[in-house]
This record gives C-alpha cells, structure tokens and sequence, in this order.
C-alpha cells in the first residue's frame, strides 16, 4: 500500500514535472510522512526530498477500488502563540 502510493507520487511527479527542470525522481526520493489502514481503506500522506513544497494525499476507497490523488503546495507556515 505504502509503495503504491509512493509509486503514484513518483509518476505525477515525473509526468507534470517542468521539461525545462530536466528532473525525473525515483522511488528513493519518495517518503510517507503518514499512514493509517482502516478495513480495506487506507491513506497516505506523502513528500519528496524535491525542495518545491508540494506534499499528496494519497486515499483509496476500498469499496469502490478507487484511489484518490490530492495534490497540494505549501504556501505559508507560522505560530500563533495561545494568550
């Protein structure tokens, strides 16, 4: 499952990735930040070592043997000090 959603990763990466960047990564630059297994459903969380702060969200509908791909960007990150 984890590989799975590593490979899935690897290929959007490689297929969206800027031609000029000339950049194609592996399964070795794939890792899960985060996984969890509930029944036949499962979803992971997960990273490149690419500095470009993006981060997927891997999910598969068990059910429907379907498998969901969010792709997001980190934009910001802070700390609100509680009062």
């Amino acid at each position: 499952m984890q590989e799975q959603a590593r490979k899935i990763v690897m290929e959007y990466f490689n297929s969206h990735v800027d031609k000029t960047d000339n950049k194609q990564i592996t399964l070795d630059d794939i890792y899960v930040v985060w996984f969890s297994k509930t029944l036949q459903n499962w979803k992971a969380l997960v990273s490149t070592t690419v500095s470009d702060g993006m981060y997927y969200e891997i999910t598969h509908n068990g059910n429907e043997n379907e498998t969901y791909v969010d792709v997001y960007k980190k934009w910001e990150n802070y700390t609100v000090k509680g009062e």
